[in-house]
Formats: C-alpha cells, structure tokens, sequence
C-alpha cells in the first residue's frame, strides 16, 4: 500500500495550518532561483544589445519615463517587447515538454517531436494563407491545430495506456503528414505571404510586439495554472494506473488533462514566434538531471525554457556580425545532438526514459 507522503521525494518540507498545505523541496527552489536569475539577466543583456548599444542603467530609466525619448521607443517599443514574448514562449514550452514526458515517461516525448506543435503550424499556416492572420487570429488557429492534433495521437496511440514508443513512433508519422499539408498550402499561395510563412516556420522573435507578449502572457495565464493543479495527478500515474486509482486519482481524465494542458502551452508558443525546436525537449531534461526524478519540477523547467529561448535568441542576433538568424536556427543545431545523445542512450539501456 503506498501512502500519499511517499509521492514526495525526501527533502521536501510541509508547512501550512491545518489541511492547507504547501510543498515545498529545497532544491526544486534552489534550481528554480538560479535559472530564473539567469534569465532575468540574460533579458537585460538582451535588451542593451542591439544596432544601438546602451548601458544596464539605460533599462530602468527608459522603463520609468526618465530617459531619452529615443532610448524609450527602443527599450520599450522594440526590445522589451520581444525579450517578455521569448521568455514566455521559453516558459511555455519547457512546461508542455515536461508534461508530455511525464505522462509518456520517455525523454524523447516532446510537441515538436510528437507532432503537436507540427499540427499549430499548419493550422496557423493555413490562417496566414487564408485570412492574412493577426496575432489573435493566428493563436486561435494554432490552438484549435495543437488541440486537434494531441486528441488524434492519443486516439491512435492508446492501447491499455499510452506507451511512450509508440506516441513517439505515431507522433513521427503525423508530423510528416502535417508537414505535407503546411508545404502544399506554401505553394498555392503568393511569394509575399509564402515568404511570411517561412520565415515565421523557422521559429523567430524578430518582430515581435506588444500584441504577441499580451498574447503567450495571457496564454500562460490561462494554461499554467492548470499545468500546476496536474501536477499531483503526474505524481499519481507515474506509480502505475492500479495504484492511481486506489489513491484517488482518475487515470484518464488526468491523462486527457496533461494532454489537453501541453497543447495549448506548445500552441500559444507557436502561434507567437513559430516552432521553436527542441526547447521543449531539452529543458525538462535538463532540470530532470539537476533534480529529483519524483519531482515534476515544472517552475524550474519554466525558467529553464526561458533561459534557453532568450540565450538563443541572443546569439542569433549578435554573433553573426550584421545577419540575424532565427532564434530556432540556434535552438535546432544545439537541440539535434542532444536528441542523437538522448536516442543513443535510450537504446543502450534498453528504455524509453
């Protein structure tokens, strides 16, 4: 009989009066606090960057009305902007990656991998292509592909539960087809808007306003606290669904929820700066191995995600001289061989994560 104290890893302290609690493990909070520091200073160093260099002190001042109007315009018009979109697209990913491989219990489970952030991007695609797509109308669109695609691979790869192999085997073919139909609609529209497209495909923040910061904002507002109040329900299936259900856990229901809960966090990262690859992938990975493997961790995966989109997107902007890359140009080639390791190691052990 497992008790419900034993789904805390050791090191995790409960305080609060009476039936209100707070869990709370040291070292989740630990990891958390540096990556999110990272984060905020990588978003300040981002910010002072650029064709116009300023200082630190420049930030603050802009920020509070007491710097020069041009200083202002950049920081608040152009920079802020894109800095808020990267770290929510960051933080939105990680936590739809680390929900993916906790309910598949496979490192290689990710939205990018699995073909859910391949059904956003036709989706958003076809609203370009179709009615031109402003920032709202293209998250709705990616939202209702995300949404569309996850219930069809939960469909196609559930057989007395989801094996982690064959969501990533079922996602691969999806993804493909998904592919196809996004490079169709490429074709049979005009350059300008192909060119749009595929520009937007590579996963970018070059750009990006206030419109898609209020939009990842408010899609994290919605979508996160429901990732946080899975959280136990990840905790219960990990034990296996007989022992999930004798502890009160409603096995399918919950597995609907994660499902449900990752789309829409991958989606509304999509829908404002494409398909940036394997953050998704590799942030959870990251923090699984700094953590506990009993703890879902999902605020340190947030700022994680967050530290790697910003990061990327910083070395896109100022390593190549006068070129600016996509901020998926860098996360891809730094993402492709972690994946290879992950695959390499996978097969050596002999399973899925």
């Amino acid at each position: 009989m497992v008790r419900r104290s034993e789904l805390l890893p050791a090191g995790t302290r409960v305080l609060g009066p009476r039936g209100v609690s707070l869990r709370i493990y040291g070292p989740a909070v630990l990891v958390g606090g540096v990556f999110t520091g990272l984060a905020l200073f990588l978003a300040m160093l981002s910010i002072t960057l650029g064709d116009f260099d300023m200082r630190l002190r420049d930030v603050p001042a802009a920020l509070t009305g007491q710097a020069s109007p041009l200083v202002t315009h950049i920081v608040v018009d152009l920079r802020l902007p894109r800095v808020l979109t990267g770290l929510g697209v960051g933080a939105a990913l990680a936590m739809s990656g680390m929900l993916l491989q906790r309910l598949a219990h496979n490192p290689l489970v990710s939205p990018d991998i699995i073909g859910i952030n391949a059904g956003a991007s036709t989706a958003a695609v076809s609203t370009i292509v179709v009615v031109g797509g402003t920032a709202l109308t293209i998250a709705s669109g990616a939202l209702l592909g995300a949404v569309t695609t996850a219930v069809l691979l939960y469909l196609l790869a559930y057989k007395q539960g989801v094996s982690g192999y064959r969501l990533v085997l079922i996602g691969i073919g999806v993804t493909a087809m998904l592919t196809s139909v996004t490079s169709y609609l490429m074709t049979r529209t005009d350059l300008d808007t192909a060119a749009r497209a595929m520009f937007w495909l590579t996963g970018s923040l070059s750009g990006r306003g206030w419109p898609h910061a209020v939009t990842i904002g408010i899609g994290l507002l919605v979508f996160a606290p429901l990732a946080f109040a899975m959280a136990r329900q990840i905790r219960l299936l990990q034990l296996g669904d007989d022992t999930a259900r004798a502890l009160g856990g409603r096995v399918q229901l919950a597995r609907a929820g994660l499902l449900f809960t990752a789309a829409g966090l991958s989606a509304m990262s999509v829908a404002v700066a494409g398909p940036v690859t394997f953050v998704a992938l590799v942030a959870p990975q990251i923090v699984r191995r700094l953590l506990h493997e009993r703890v879902v961790g999902l605020l340190p995966a947030a700022a994680c995600g967050a530290v790697l989109v910003i990061g990327a997107d910083l070395i896109a902007r100022t390593a190549f001289g006068g070129t600016e890359l996509p901020a998926g140009v860098i996360t891809g080639a730094l993402g492709g061989p972690y994946m290879l390791y992950l695959l390499a190691r996978t097969n050596r052990i002999g399973r899925g994560g």
